[in-house]
């Protein structure tokens, strides 16, 4: 309905009665996400919105990322809200990864920085973009494997850290190859010598098992077993 031409009173504005909703779920994602520039987010936060996309929302606070004086860029619990827009699609173009990292305000030129590392082209594998995130968290190889394990898990927070191990295969084969000092032969012995220690019973309900087997998990691995083998 069209605005009158003259306002003479506040009743003639019509206020959505979603808005106080809409308003106070924003100033929640807010506080924790903790945007650097809160303007940007914003409008990336209220264009999801309005698309029906995943938001640019943290699951919860990172309390060291919201009391430091600068900029560090990527924190684990931003990559995950990356990985949570980003991963249905598996493949997605550099136009839309440069456009979901910008609306989480982080650093362009740490983006450019993983990109160039990976020879990513238009077209980018999402997991191995992912991985190379946990590389930045991490620094060293066994440390980004604990990063993934603790970011994709399905496990309640502090807990094992499952993940699919054929997930956990992917990752840490694309990691070894960019090490041009790691053998192929180091690469299979290691990932041969985790296969006995798969989990593949500890599920808590039957059901899940058989969800699994479903979707072609032949098996999880848990942060710390990997910590301890690599």
């Amino acid at each position: 309905m069209p605005l009158p031409d003259t306002m003479y009173c506040s009743q003639q504005i019509n206020i959505p009665p979603e808005l106080p909703d809409i308003l106070k779920n924003f100033t929640k994602a807010a506080i924790r996400t903790q945007p650097k520039d809160l303007l940007v987010w914003s409008a990336a936060y209220f264009s999801a919105l309005s698309k029906g996309e995943c938001l640019p929302v943290k699951d919860r606070l990172e309390m060291n990322a919201a009391t430091q004086r600068t900029d560090t860029g990527l924190t684990p619990g931003l990559l995950k809200t990356l990985h949570k827009q980003l991963s249905p699609r598996k493949t997605c173009s550099k136009e839309e990864v440069q456009k979901k990292w910008k609306g989480l305000c982080l650093p362009v030129d740490q983006l450019e920085s993983l990109l160039s590392l990976g020879s990513f082209g238009s077209d980018i594998d999402w997991m191995e973009l992912f991985s190379l995130g946990c590389s930045a968290l991490g620094g060293t190889l066994v440390s980004s494997l604990k990063f993934a394990c603790e970011i994709l898990t399905e496990d309640e927070e502090g807990g094992a850290a499952r993940i699919p191990f054929d997930t956990f295969v992917k990752l840490y084969t694309f990691l070894a190859h960019l090490d041009g000092d790691m053998p192929q032969q180091h690469i299979d012995n290691f990932l041969s010598s985790l296969q006995p220690q798969v989990d593949t019973t500890n599920v808590a309900e039957p059901c899940e098992k058989d969800r699994r087997r479903e979707n072609g998990h032949k098996g999880s691995i848990s942060a710390f077993v990997s910590e301890a083998v690599v």
